[in-house]
């Protein structure tokens, strides 16, 4: 192209060439620049959502260890120092982000981030690291061993992925040459690629408290089903006995499997018979003893790995000569809720059901031995007064509160699934919006009327129906990947029972993915 003698035309037309090639390459540096920018920008966002994940999973399980300390406590105390941990240095890091772009006016122009000066002058000294270049490498140095520490030698996997995630060993590059880990990710590197590189050591961060605390728990319950964690449980035939009857009743696994029978069972120091030991219970039948607390005493023993397993049994019942009160309970809750048919099971120990009477607004017997129905009016308590006839002509009396509640809010629910959901627009779109009552003790069958839904950056779209309509789809359609479309104002009711006000439905999350 400059070879020969050539026309002034024809060097006008080479010179041009290269002005073109080298605008090309101008164009191409910054559409590099601009992506290692967006890929920031997603890792960024990536992470927002790992901490809202991550905040959930340890709030449940300092749920968990609230509830039921000795077991889930110590799994608590490490996850809570391995979260400060995590805390400590991805702060650390995003105080590094802040300080590079301080100066910048526009911290999303990617274009003009090409320079490397930044780091190269605050992480390096001359063929070595800088003061700042030393800390950062001794706190992910801090991190690894720390968090390796924790975690011991239980989760050998973890520890292999943490040590992957987190070296700072030496490099060795394509030409073989072994190179410093801090110069061979940072050094010369535009200043939008460094970033991009402390946001993904962020995410590793998240990504390993994530993983971390699901082993915890993972690990827990596979310890709660070894044979060492069920639990004997004694049932009586009921809650108390008269002196002289006989005491019958029976012992459980707290995990009822059909397949489980214990070798042998010992109670009070006598061996059951063995036509009494049946899969998964023993049947109980032996005089009651003396009136006050009695004790039942014993074990079961079970055969696993080729080793004998003891399982302790430790319970009390109580010998009464006559009751002296009215027994009130509630089948399914401790409250009572307005509006609904609240089962109830009203008796009298020792008094058959025919001579127990029982009163209350709202309150009628239905069949089955002590069933009774209590639809609360208003107010906020009902009192039940309960009366029987004992035996021997005369009556004994009692009565029982209980706090009447409304109903809680339903929550919206898209393909049966409620909260923060993910999935593909075209499951959306086909997808029918219900309602419904998430742990609750009765199953009440709800029907939408309407809903409403927002896409980002497009107006809200009423819906009348349970599926989405031709403005829904169309908003839809617009939807980005990966944002959250909302599902709110459900308006419910509850089938065959419209009289009852629900009140304003938990609304429903979905990210698109595709």
């Amino acid at each position: 192209m400059a070879g020969g003698n050539l026309s002034p035309r024809q060097k006008m037309i080479n010179l041009m060439y290269l002005v073109f090639i080298a605008m090309l390459a101008m164009n191409m540096s910054k559409e590099v620049l601009s992506s290692f920018g967006f890929l920031n920008e997603k890792l960024t966002e990536a992470n927002l959502k790992s901490d809202v994940k991550n905040t959930a999973a340890f709030n449940s399980l300092v749920q968990k260890a609230a509830e039921q300390k000795e077991k889930y406590e110590p799994l608590r105390v490490k996850a809570e120092n391995i979260q400060n941990l995590s805390s400590d240095l991805h702060n650390y890091i995003e105080s590094l982000k802040l300080l590079m772009t301080e100066k910048l006016p526009d911290k999303k122009d990617y274009e003009v981030m090409d320079q490397s000066a930044f780091l190269d002058e605050y992480f390096f000294e001359g063929d070595g690291y800088s003061k700042v270049g030393k800390e950062f490498v001794g706190k992910i140095d801090h991190y690894r061993t720390t968090v390796e520490k924790l975690l011991g030698t239980d989760v050998q996997h973890l520890t292999t992925v943490l040590n992957e995630r987190f070296t700072t060993a030496d490099v060795k590059t394509r030409e073989g040459k072994s190179k410093k880990w801090l110069k061979y990710h940072f050094e010369s590197f535009p200043l939008i690629a460094s970033l991009t590189n402390l946001t993904q050591i962020q995410m590793d961060i998240k990504t390993t408290q994530t993983e971390i605390l699901a082993e915890l728990l993972q690990g827990q319950l596979i310890s709660d089903v070894s044979m060492t964690k069920y639990e004997a449980i004694v049932i009586s035939e009921k809650s108390a006995f008269f002196q002289g009857e006989s005491f019958k009743g029976k012992i459980v696994l707290g995990k009822v499997d059909p397949t489980l029978k214990p070798t042998s069972v010992e109670i009070n120091g006598r061996k059951i018979a063995d036509e009494n030991i049946q899969a998964g219970q023993v049947l109980l039948n032996f005089p009651s003893g003396n009136v006050g607390e009695n004790n039942i005493k014993g074990k079961f023993i079970f055969m696993e790995n080729g080793k004998p397993v003891e399982i302790p049994i430790s319970s009390t019942y109580a010998v009464v000569s006559k009751p002296s009160s009215a027994v009130v309970s509630a089948d399914k809750m401790n409250v009572v809720y307005r509006g609904l048919d609240n089962p109830l099971t009203i008796s009298i120990p020792g008094v058959s059901d025919n001579n127990v009477t029982a009163s209350a607004p709202g309150l009628r017997k239905i069949a089955g031995m002590g069933k009774y129905i209590l639809n609360p009016e208003m107010g906020a308590d009902v009192t039940i007064k309960v009366t029987g006839k004992l035996p021997d002509g005369s009556s004994v009396s009692s009565s029982q509160s209980f706090r009447i509640k409304d109903l809680p809010p339903p929550t919206a629910t898209v393909r049966m699934e409620y909260g923060s959901l993910r999935m593909p627009r075209e499951s959306l779109a086909k997808a029918t919006i219900g309602a419904t009552y998430p742990d609750f003790d009765f199953d009440l069958d709800l029907a939408i009327s309407s809903f409403k839904i927002k896409v980002p950056n497009q107006a809200t779209v009423i819906v009348n129906g349970s599926k989405l309509d031709e403005p829904a789809h169309r908003a839809l359609d617009r939807a980005k990947i990966g944002e959250m479309i909302l599902i709110f104002d459900v308006k419910a009711q509850i089938k065959d029972n419209a009289s009852i006000r629900l009140k304003n439905t938990i609304p429903v999350s979905i990210e698109i993915t595709n």
